[in-house]
């Protein structure tokens, strides 16, 4: 069976990359990293890419006179790989329909919450300071609104007494990694399927 090409965006340290790319060199995801696109050109995600041989593509924003140039660049490098599936693990930017126009139900994001609760940035710290006792990590598609795309995955997580970010963060971090390599294993082998916001995954 070919292999899912994949391209990952990211724009910080980068653990949910090192996840993927290690799923993918040890054979526990049937997928081919084909590039990291990265908007910050001394984000540690960049070296995570070269020790694992992996093409980085940087972008600056600001080098561009509008969001959709930059993305119509990407996409360009995308479209030159063959890229079949994208995945922002940590990409700070919001797509616009330039990138989801295109790639629209193959387009997923991972975020360290129970969406459609706590959206957008800190996730994490959204939670704890709300003071909710159940919180997790969702993998959903992406369409363009603040982490609103229909969800594949979730896992929740107990919230414990005396959690701080930086705790709840540890706890959380690996059922990220899970969630992206158990649904980026769904695409390749062809299981998921998108209707309005239901997702499905056929056994």
């Amino acid at each position: 069976m070919a292999k899912l090409k994949v391209a990952v965006f990211a724009s910080g340290n980068g653990s949910n990359f090192q996840a993927l790319a290690d799923g993918a060199r040890d054979g526990r995801i049937d997928a081919d990293i084909r590039l990291l696109v990265c908007d910050k050109p001394s984000a540690p995600v960049i070296k995570r890419a070269e020790a694992a041989g992996i093409e980085t593509y940087v972008i600056r924003p600001r080098e561009y006179p509008s969001r959709e140039a930059c993305e119509r660049e990407i996409l360009i490098e995308l479209k030159r790989r063959g890229v079949e599936l994208v995945v922002l693990a940590g990409y700070m930017r919001i797509v616009t329909p330039v990138l989801v126009d295109a790639y629209y139900g193959r387009m997923i994001n991972v975020h360290p919450s129970l969406l459609p609760a706590f959206p957008g940035l800190n996730g994490i710290g959204q939670a704890l300071a709300y003071g909710v006792k159940v919180t997790g990590a969702t993998v959903h598609f992406v369409d363009g609104g603040l982490d609103s795309g229909p969800i594949i995955a979730q896992e929740a997580l107990a919230v414990e007494p005396g959690d701080t970010e930086e705790t709840l963060a540890a706890r959380i971090h690996p059922i990220e990694h899970r969630l992206l390599l158990e649904v980026v294993q769904h695409f390749a082998e062809g299981r998921i399927r998108l209707n309005g916001r239901q997702v499905t995954i056929e056994s």
